[in-house]
């Protein structure tokens, strides 16, 4: 049985205590209801005081009951598992076991973990938190004490209003005439909240009706006074009733907290932000030796010069005594030029992975930021991250972002942030120590060499300009073997890799690996077990001209417009290609009339020949110019009325003639001048020239000329071909597309007229030869 509570307690903790002591809860009921030390420290001070020494001689007993498992059912009747607050001093009063003698002290007992060694509960914590982990549990752990700190019913309210009581809510105007009855004994005021707890006298009309299964000592009642009537402090005195505010303890303790909260909020705030700073100032590092299949030579193909160039680099790292030996030094930068995608970040990549050295890569796009001066510091703590690693090769991406030329045609207006990232980049670049400790090579990429600062580019700063060019035939042969080999793509046995190559001039590195890919979906969009030839075919279709559209077919007078367009076309260039068999366009293959994504109706399809041409011939200008307008001048002789339909090759047309008179210097009028660098003054910009002068207009006249030319011509072509030209644009309204064979056969047929011979091979206008055939001859009067 569980030993009586002794009086003195009884009388110090109250009458709430001791009702509970006598029913039995005993420490279970104590430990287990978070009301009862409230209610003993709000309401009677000594008993905390007590209850404060005594409860660790309370938890011990109840550890030694779990650990025993002793429940109510080991001990003889209801309470025999439990103890009273009473008896909890002495710790040999605790319950008896089964045995029936006394139990010794029953201490508790560390957990032992599964390997052998006794930890206690912090270490374990600590062991499998870790700093943030830690913080992040301080900062919970403040935010739940101000929470529960600044919670709306304030302390001394929670004690009549929370603490195991039944609470009533109760209008104010019955909470003044119970004052005026005198049957409020006792009342809490929270005047920030307007909110009032108060208990009513045992002798109260009030409290008798309440029915007697109900603990009337337990009843609590809440009123809320409104804002414009004051609190009756006045009735309450007359009545003698009891009153009080709310307490406000640890006032410091909760200014200290408040602070010390806030500025550790501060602090990880800041923190945070200067993590992400440092991040983006020091770029991005790859170190080639801790990734698992880093770039190497080997899959970089097509650019065989480039890579040449860049195993020097290579071998200087990897046995700098070969060139130290002989007085060379390494070079400070590297510059890779070159159209997009052919290589040339890959090209950087490898030249780490290759030198098993740290890389560290940025784009010159994050150095420039809004606030003048941060550009600066961030290649300041670029260099010296990589300086700290050396030998490090340094990747500055894109690198005309930031390194423009500071003059007046390549800067409208100032932009001090960016001069300022670039004269420090200048000085980092001059200030290279040489030696193996502090060695850092810098390689840059851009695709606009020219617009670059020409202090950049002097020897010492950038040593080695490397050209990253479109690859040719071989190389685009190579590259695509590696993208094959590399995805392990099933090819079907009509694919010739060296056909491919030939069908794919012009195309990058990047080009030719995105062409791949796309073979391959179009193999499995239709569950092909391999990629075959047609799949490739549909691949660069998709990449020259577009997707096929299959909702936006053309129907009526479009359908029949776009189709005499595009036979157009293809007469055009099958006249040219028969006058000049060595041309660089070849025969027509394909024609079609569903619209594409690329936002075109039809096109025509003419694949490059099987060589790649570094050259281009006045002669081969005129004919693009007679293909281009071949179209147009199909709508004027075969249709009612001219469409728009023309609008991309009159655009390209005129962008071919104007080159080819301003810059190629084929114009008989112009001559050989290049009329940029008439009118900017020449690379030094000294001498500026008005672009509204007498040469502009004389350009603009030639262009006009040689374009208006081309489609007299393209107009004798279709003319000369009419019958033909009706019957195929008939098929291709029929059919939407036309090729092959059948399309061969069609364009066998085709006549050239002598005009187009004449504007091809000598340059002679339709308008020139109609001159001289009316003109006298020679000698006559």
């Amino acid at each position: 049985m569980a030993a009586a509570p002794g009086r003195p307690i009884a009388q110090c903790i109250g009458r709430r205590l001791a009702a509970t002591c006598r029913l039995g809860g005993g420490v279970s009921a104590l430990s287990s209801s978070s009301s009862s030390r409230g209610h003993l420290v709000s309401l009677c001070p000594v008993g905390r005081r007590l209850w404060t020494e005594r409860r660790t001689g309370l938890r011990p007993c109840c550890a030694a009951e779990n650990d025993d498992n002793a429940g109510a059912s080991s001990g003889s009747g209801g309470s025999g598992g439990s103890q009273s607050p009473g008896s909890s001093a002495n710790p040999s009063s605790s319950s008896s076991s089964s045995s029936g003698g006394p139990d010794p002290p029953v201490q508790r007992r560390p957990r032992v973990p599964k390997s052998g060694r006794k930890t206690s509960w912090l270490g374990r914590l600590t062991t499998k938190l870790r700093e943030q982990q830690l913080f992040r549990l301080g900062v919970n752990a403040l935010m739940l004490y101000f929470v529960m700190r600044f919670w709306p019913v304030p302390s001394k309210l929670a004690q009549l209003g929370q603490m195991d009581t039944l609470s009533v809510q109760v209008p104010f105007s019955d909470f003044v005439n119970q004052v005026k009855k005198n049957e409020v004994n006792r009342v809490i005021v929270d005047s920030s909240a307007n909110n009032l707890v108060y208990s009513l006298r045992p002798s109260s009309a009030t409290l008798k009706k309440i029915p007697k299964s109900l603990d009337r000592q337990k009843l609590a009642f809440h009123t809320t006074r409104p804002s414009d009537y004051p609190t009756p402090y006045d009735l309450l005195l007359r009545n003698n009733v009891q009153f009080s505010a709310v307490e406000k303890r640890g006032s410091r303790l909760t200014t200290l907290m408040t602070y010390a909260f806030t500025g550790l909020l501060v602090m990880a705030v800041v923190s945070k932000l200067s993590g992400k700073f440092a991040q983006q100032r020091a770029g991005r590092r790859h170190v080639a030796a801790e990734v698992e299949s880093p770039v190497t030579f080997d899959d970089v193909a097509g650019v065989d010069e480039a890579k040449e160039e860049l195993k020097e680099i290579v071998d200087f790292l990897k046995f700098p005594d070969k060139f130290t030996r002989l007085g060379a030094r390494p070079p400070s930068g590297v510059l890779l030029v070159g159209p997009p995608g052919t290589g040339k970040t890959l090209l950087a990549r490898a030249v780490a992975g290759e030198a098993n050295v740290p890389f560290f890569s940025i784009s010159a796009s994050e150095f420039v930021e809004l606030y003048v001066g941060m550009g600066a510091m961030r290649v300041r703590e670029l260099f010296a991250s990589a300086r700290k690693e050396a030998p490090a090769i340094v990747f500055i991406d894109e690198i005309d972002a930031v390194a423009k030329g500071r003059d007046s045609r390549l800067r409208s207006m100032g932009n001090d942030e960016r001069e300022q990232t670039l004269n420090q980049l200048l000085t980092e670049l001059d200030g290279f120590d040489t030696s193996m400790e502090k060695l850092v090579i810098c390689i840059a990429a851009t695709n606009r060499a020219d617009v670059l600062d020409a202090a950049l580019l002097r020897p010492g700063r950038f040593d080695r300009r490397v050209a990253v060019e479109r690859p040719d035939k071989q190389g685009r042969a190579e590259i695509l073997r590696v993208h094959i080999n590399q995805r392990g793509l099933p090819l079907s046995d009509d694919v010739r890799v060296d056909q491919l190559a030939a069908q794919t001039t012009g195309f990058t590195g990047a080009d030719l690996a995105n062409l791949v890919n796309e073979a391959a979906l179009l193999a499995g969009r239709g569950n092909k077990g391999t990629v075959g030839n047609a799949d490739f075919d549909n691949a660069i279709l998709r990449a020259v001209a577009g997707v096929e559209k299959k909702r936006s077919l053309l129907q009526g007078v479009e359908k029949d417009v776009v189709a005499k367009h595009e036979v157009g076309h293809a007469l055009v260039a099958t006249a040219v290609a028969a006058v000049m068999p060595s041309g660089a366009s070849g025969l027509v293959e394909k024609l079609s009339i569903i619209p594409r994504s690329g936002g075109a109706l039809g096109f025509t399809y003419i694949p490059p020949k099987t060589e790649d041409r570094a050259l281009m011939f006045d002669r081969e200008i005129r004919g693009q110019l007679a293909m281009l307008m071949g179209g147009r001048a199909a709508e004027e002789l075969t249709c009612d009325a001219v469409s728009t339909g023309a609008v991309d090759d009159i655009r390209r047309a005129t962008d071919l003639a104007h080159k080819a008179v301003s810059e190629y210097g084929l114009s008989a009028v112009i001559g050989p001048l290049s009329v940029g660098a008439l009118v900017s003054g020449g690379d030094d910009y000294s001498v500026l020239r008005d672009s509204g002068s007498g040469v502009a207009r004389a350009v603009e006249a030639e262009v006009k000329l040689l374009c208006e030319a081309a489609l007299a011509v393209a107009r004798d072509v279709v003319s000369a071909n009419h019958r033909l030209h009706d019957g195929l644009s008939a098929e291709l309204v029929r059919e939407e597309r036309v090729d092959g064979s059948g399309l061969q056969e069609w364009l066998s047929d085709v006549a050239v007229p002598q005009s187009l011979k004449d504007f091809l091979l000598l340059g002679t206008t339709p308008a020139e030869a109609r001159a001289a055939a009316a003109a006298p001859p020679f000698g006559t009067k």
